[in-house]
């Protein structure tokens, strides 16, 4: 059992634990959950350069905002974790749900409909092929 205060014991186990590979997150895309995820079900376990080529001719708007990050993440592992380009693939890629804007439409008769926009937070993990 470790010693020390709860925070102690927390923070050593978060050292072990720590994820090193690359990724890039954008926070508070307007754009919902699901509409992302049609995009980022496309892209997942594929290799960086089948991805962008995915995301750069698909018509819907989630996939420009999934670009960036893919461009982020590529440098990110190029600068920070020296990885080769060409052996990169997306090994995880996730939306979750982000604050919804809560907007009003005037009805008939005082009569309010409500408009909920919702947003997403976008995250993209890649890592390097393994050696056959």
């Amino acid at each position: 059992m470790a010693k020390g205060h709860r925070t102690q014991v927390k923070r050593e186990r978060n050292k072990t634990n720590k994820d090193i590979r690359p990724s890039a997150t954008l926070s508070n895309a307007r754009v919902s959950v699901q509409k992302a995820c049609f995009v980022l079900d496309a892209i997942r376990g594929k290799d960086i350069t089948t991805a962008i080529g995915i995301v750069t001719y698909s018509p819907r708007y989630a996939s420009r905002l999934i670009k960036k990050l893919l461009e982020s993440a590529m440098a990110n592992a190029k600068n920070n974790n020296k990885m080769d380009q060409e052996r990169l693939y997306v090994a995880e890629c996730f939306a979750n749900t982000a604050p919804t804007y809560k907007r009003i439409h005037p009805r008939a008769q005082g009569r309010v409909y409500s408009i909920l926009k919702r947003n997403s937070h976008i995250t993209v993990i890649l890592d390097e092929k393994k050696e056959a």
